[in-house]
C-alpha cells in the first residue's frame, strides 16, 4: 500500500449524522473514522449536514470530505451532487453510482441486464400496498420471502414473511420507510459479504466475510449492538467458491460505476451453492462491528490505514471527466 502524505490532504470534514433513519449508525462510523484520521495527524473535523449548511465547507476551507453518512441524503447521490457543485473532493462513489446503488430495484435491473445473479423480485409501488395485491405476491415468489423498503439500509423495515397472513403487515412496515416496497425471493443458505476497494480495472475484492447471526436473523440489533453474531474471516468457504464470489462482486461493483470502496451482500443457496447478489453498499459502515474493516484487516490493512487510503482517494466526477 502506497504511503499517504498526510499534509497534502489538507483540512478534512468527516460527514456524519445526517437526517436518515441511519443517523445513529452514521455517528458510530463517523466518530471512528474521525478518531482514526486524527491519530494519523490529519486535520480532520466532524461535520453534520443536518445541523450545518454544506456551503460552510467551502467557507471554512475544507479541502476534502470523508463521507461517513448512511442512507438517504448521504449515500444516495444527493450529498455527492452538492459536493460536486462546491468542488470539494469526497470519498466513495459518484452521483450516478450512489443513486443507483441506493435503489435496490434499479440495482437489480442493472445486474440482471449484465447477467448477474440476484433473487427474483416484485416491486409494489404507491397504490399497490393493499391486501388484494399483496396477498398474491407469495404465489409468484414462494414462501418464505423477504419484504423491505427499496431505499433504506441497516435492515430497517425488513421482514421475513413466513405465511400469507404476514404479507400485509410486512408491506405496511416497509412502506412506512419508503413508498416503494421490494418483495424478494428468499434464498435459503449462508449469508456473506465482500468489500471492494478501488475503481474500474484496478478495483480489488477483499476477503469474503461469513456471517453467522443467531437464528439467521442479521437485523439491526445483531449488526450494531449485540456481540452474538459471528464473523468468519477467513470465510471457511472452498477456495473456488470464494474466488467466484469475488469475481461476481467485482463485476457487480464495476457495472454500477462504483469507485473508492463498497461492499456487496450476498446469499449462497444451500441446495446448489449458487451465490446471489442482494445489494451494494457505497458508504459501508465503519463501526466496531462493521465488516469492511474486518475484511481489510484480514488483508493486512488496519483501520487507520484503511481510513487514510479511502481519504487519499477522494475525488470528483468533474475531475475524472476532465482527465478522460
Amino acid at each position: 500500500m502506497t504511503a499517504v502524505d498526510v499534509k497534502s490532504l489538507g483540512k478534512v470534514a468527516v460527514l456524519m449524522g445526517g437526517d436518515s433513519a441511519e443517523r445513529p449508525v452514521s455517528f458510530m462510523s463517523g466518530n471512528g473514522v474521525l478518531a482514526a484520521l486524527q491519530s494519523q495527524g490529519v486535520d480532520a473535523h466532524a461535520f453534520d449536514p443536518s445541523e450545518r449548511n454544506l456551503e460552510a465547507l467551502k467557507a471554512e476551507g475544507f479541502a476534502r470530505c470523508f463521507i461517513a453518512l448512511h442512507g438517504r441524503h448521504g449515500e444516495d447521490g444527493t450529498v455527492q451532487g452538492a459536493l460536486e457543485l462546491l468542488g470539494i473532493p469526497y470519498t466513495g462513489s459518484g452521483v450516478m453510482a450512489s443513486a443507483i446503488a441506493m435503489d435496490k430495484v434499479m440495482t437489480k435491473r442493472v445486474w440482471l441486464a449484465e447477467g448477474l445473479p440476484t433473487p427474483r423480485y416484485r416491486l409494489l409501488g404507491l397504490g399497490q400496498h393493499g391486501n388484494e395485491v399483496t396477498r398474491l405476491v407469495p404465489d409468484d415468489l414462494g414462501l418464505p420471502l423477504i419484504v423491505k423498503p427499496v431505499r433504506e439500509g441497516s435492515s430497517f423495515g425488513v421482514t421475513k414473511v413466513q405465511g400469507y397472513s404476514q404479507m400485509q403487515d410486512a408491506v405496511m412496515l416497509a412502506a412506512s420507510f419508503d413508498a416503494d416496497v421490494l418483495c424478494e425471493e428468499f434464498i435459503d443458505g449462508e449469508e456473506v459479504t465482500c468489500p471492494v476497494l478501488g475503481e474500474g480495472d484496478s478495483a480489488v475484492a477483499l476477503p469474503v466475510v461469513g456471517i453467522k447471526a443467531p437464528d439467521g436473523n442479521y437485523d439491526y440489533e445483531h449488526k450494531y449492538v449485540s456481540n452474538d453474531t459471528n464473523y468468519l474471516i477467513p470465510s471457511g468457504l472452498p477456495t473456488h467458491e470464494e474466488e467466484e464470489i469475488q469475481r461476481i462482486v467485482l463485476k457487480a461493483y464495476r457495472v454500477l460505476g462504483c469507485r473508492g470502496w463498497g461492499r456487496a451482500d450476498l446469499m449462497i443457496r444451500a441446495s446448489d451453492r449458487k451465490p446471489f447478489l442482494l445489494e451494494m453498499n457505497t458508504s459501508p459502515g465503519m463501526t466496531s462491528h462493521s465488516l469492511v474493516p474486518k475484511s481489510a484487516a484480514a488483508a493486512g490493512m488496519n483501520y487507520e490505514q484503511l481510513c487514510l487510503h479511502l481519504l487519499a482517494g477522494a475525488t470528483l466526477d468533474s475531475i475524472k471527466k476532465a482527465q478522460a
